[in-house]
């Protein structure tokens, strides 16, 4: 970060605000709505500036600037056209420790001012650290139309029961599993329509009426192929309230910056050969956390019921009476192909899909050759790229073409996304001399030849 996000209590405190036109007044207003105590110096005022100052809601010194202007205030900001006089009041500033903002000159600011989304007491603040103040505002909008202004109402009423809650659960993790639960309940539904007195009622019901213990849940998270982009509304809002993360290899880091901050992350990572923690003790493991009453994400790479272990894992959760949810993800296939250019159906090429794991339970490749080594269909091998010399053996054994396409998409929807396109025949000779790290997914079919024109991901601006 290149600025530490922090919000500054200025309520009745002295700003300066060097500066009469436009930019100026839309920085006093920002700082009025905080409750700053302002004044304005400059030659000259705009209507808008000159209207305050009538109104006595400001302080408006009509001179140019001096040193001695810069004595005692909270805060200044500099919104002058006169880059000299900006430098020169930034440096002052600085030098008296005193948090300065120049408008548009991020190099001279020692803090810089945020698009706001304003629902008192809530406030999110966006900023950009100065490079693309536009983009911030962009943002801002969008989250303008998607946060209810109720929401500050909600906030006030939680504030109202704060202390009612903190005497009632022992300790912070109670409390909050309580307030989530308010914020998700009907409670928020009756402020969002307005019926505060029926949502106090009611939150007062529930706060007289819960247990300070209580059984968690797990939350099975399919973290999809990579790209946090591709992660569904359900999934981060789990991912963001779990106490508890256990998370696999084939997680992203971009998806792992993506949880709260606070969890606990507990690496249960399996690669063929090298099992971190077995099977078994991760499923013992999710029961543990449960019935200590924490909330457990077990995030995995694509989607969880699709060679992710998530049906193991669910059958102990039922067998030990452990809540739990299931949140899908995109699979491997479905993200690595459509980021490849390579559908994995075409009217023209493949009207139907397998896919096939490239061991079995106990690390043998028993597959049914007959019924892969067919024309128009696709063949998705997961796992596969220790044993590809012995799949591509096997399938023209049974029948397949050996000038059939294959796609090797290494790190799909990742920065390091790399496809490698050959024939079924040179496969074993492809993964031989070339190094192409896990996780890797091998398509087959006549689709792989699609790439060439659809390839999207690579080709976009």
């Amino acid at each position: 970060m290149n600025y530490l996000p922090i919000f500054i209590e200025i309520q009745q405190k002295p700003c300066l605000v060097v500066g009469g036109g436009d930019i100026a007044l839309r920085k006093i207003n920002l700082l009025l709505k905080a409750g700053a105590i302002i004044t304005c110096i400059s030659k000259d005022f705009c209507s808008g500036i000159t209207d305050l100052g009538k109104q006595k809601r400001i302080i408006c010194i009509k001179k140019a600037f001096e040193i001695s202007d810069i004595n005692s205030q909270i805060l200044i900001v500099s919104a002058t056209n006169i880059n000299t006089l900006n430098a020169q009041i930034s440096k002052i500033a600085k030098a008296k420790n005193i948090p300065v903002n120049v408008v548009d000159s991020p190099d001279l600011c020692s803090f810089v001012m945020p698009s706001i989304v304003d629902r008192s007491p809530i406030v999110i603040a966006i900023s950009s650290a100065g490079k693309a103040p536009i983009l911030a505002r962009l943002i801002r909008a969008k989250l303008e139309s998607t946060i209810p202004h109720a929401y500050g109402k909600l906030a006030q009423i939680a504030g109202d029961f704060r202390e009612q809650v903190k005497a009632k659960f022992s300790n912070l993790t109670e409390r909050r599993y309580f307030w989530e639960k308010i914020f998700s309940s009907v409670v928020a539904e009756k402020v969002f329509a307005g019926k505060i007195d029926e949502a106090k009622a009611d939150l007062q019901a529930q706060l007289d009426s819960s247990n300070e213990s209580e059984m968690g849940e797990v939350y099975l998270v399919g973290g999809g192929p990579g790209d946090p982009d591709l992660l569904t509304f359900k999934a981060l809002r789990l991912m963001q309230q779990a106490d508890v993360i256990l998370y696999d290899r084939l997680v992203s880091s971009e998806v792992m910056e993506l949880v709260r901050r606070d969890a606990e992350l507990i690496y249960v990572g399996k690669e063929r050969d090298n099992h971190s923690v077995p099977q078994d003790g991760i499923n013992q493991l999710l029961v543990d956390l449960a019935k200590q009453g924490k909330r457990v994400c077990r995030l995995k790479g694509g989607d969880p019921f699709i060679f992710g272990r998530g049906g193991e894992e669910i059958e102990t959760l039922a067998e030990n009476s452990v809540p739990f949810q299931v949140v899908p993800g995109i699979t491997a296939a479905s993200g690595c192909s459509t980021y490849s250019g390579i559908p994995l159906t075409h009217r023209d090429y493949s009207q139907s899909c397998r896919f096939v794991t490239g061991h079995l339970k106990d690390g043998s490749m028993n597959l049914p050759w007959n019924e892969l080594a067919l024309e128009q269909q696709t063949i998705v091998f997961y796992m596969a790229l220790k044993g590809a010399s012995h799949l591509s053996e096997q399938l023209i054994s049974h029948g397949m073409r050996e000038d059939m396409p294959v796609a090797l998409v290494e790190k799909g929807t990742t920065p390091q996304h790399k496809v490698y396109v050959t024939t079924l025949s040179q496969l074993g000779d492809l993964v031989e001399k070339t190094e192409i790290h896990a996780p890797t997914l091998m398509i087959v079919g006549e689709v792989v030849k699609l790439r060439e024109k659809l390839n999207w991901f690579e080709n976009r601006a």
